[in-house]
């Protein structure tokens, strides 16, 4: 798309194989970045990027798990060694395991963790090396209303995400030179896969608020290109989406 400021950039998505990832993806990739891919499930990740390439766009895919810091250091790499820079880190990966505390999931509760507080960190780790060279970079994190507002049997969801909104205002206090920016973005309830790993009870109840009043995860994907489209000197810290009828 000529003239527009994200053609030319590229991008790393994580959890890019469905749902909010995979929009995300795509509507760059259709504003002219180059975008990397990145998810544990190989083949949702190389059906997207062919569908991205037929349609003449530029993508890769890279399985990686953002638990492990071997893999996400091995997604920049790549994603420089492909496309000769990286402008922006979209930590978008995340896992939801609901349940009460008193019921001691503390394998759920150690998942969460690795992928939504860790992978975020490993991100970084990777990253920022990559973009304190460059000059400059933008850092990208989904986090959550859940983090907002703490309902029954999502205490340890929330406390990932609202760690990952702490770590993001972190990196920005510590960014002030010019060199990185930072946004996090905060989904309410949106039609995603995000329940399919919840137990039973969880996953139903999560499901229906989503088939009856969930957004389109084309409206993060339109805040993300908001977020990256600005010029070097503007940065928009902290965006919220949710349905107008959320509570």
């Amino acid at each position: 798309m000529p003239n527009d400021p994200i053609t030319g950039k590229t991008v790393i998505v994580t959890g890019a194989s469905s749902g909010i990832g995979g929009e995300i993806a795509t509507m760059l990739a259709q504003r002219g970045a180059s975008v990397v891919l990145a998810a544990r499930r190989r083949e949702r990740i190389d059906a997207l990027a062919k569908s991205i390439a037929d349609a003449g766009g530029r993508a890769i895919a890279v399985p990686a798990d953002v638990a492990l810091l071997t893999d996400v250091q091995a997604l920049v790499q790549r994603a420089v060694e492909e496309f000769g820079r990286l402008d922006v880190l979209v930590n978008n990966a995340g896992i939801a395991r609901l349940g009460r505390l008193d019921q001691l999931d503390v394998d759920d509760w150690s998942a969460m963790i690795d992928v939504n507080i860790r992978g975020v960190l490993h991100g970084l780790a990777a990253a920022l090396p990559v973009f304190r060279r460059q000059g400059h970079g933008h850092v990208v994190t989904t986090v959550s209303t859940a983090g907002i507002t703490i309902s029954p049997t999502m205490a340890v969801y929330a406390a990932t995400k609202n760690a990952a909104r702490t770590i993001m205002e972190g990196l920005r206090t510590e960014s002030t030179d010019g060199v990185i920016r930072t946004t996090e973005i905060s989904p309410g309830f949106v039609r995603t896969e995000l329940a399919d790993g919840m137990e039973p009870s969880a996953r139903e109840r999560i499901q229906a608020g989503m088939r009856e009043f969930g957004l389109d995860p084309i409206a993060v994907a339109r805040a993300v290109c908001f977020a990256i489209e600005q010029p070097d000197d503007v940065e928009i810290g902290s965006l919220t989406i949710r349905p107008t009828v959320q509570n």
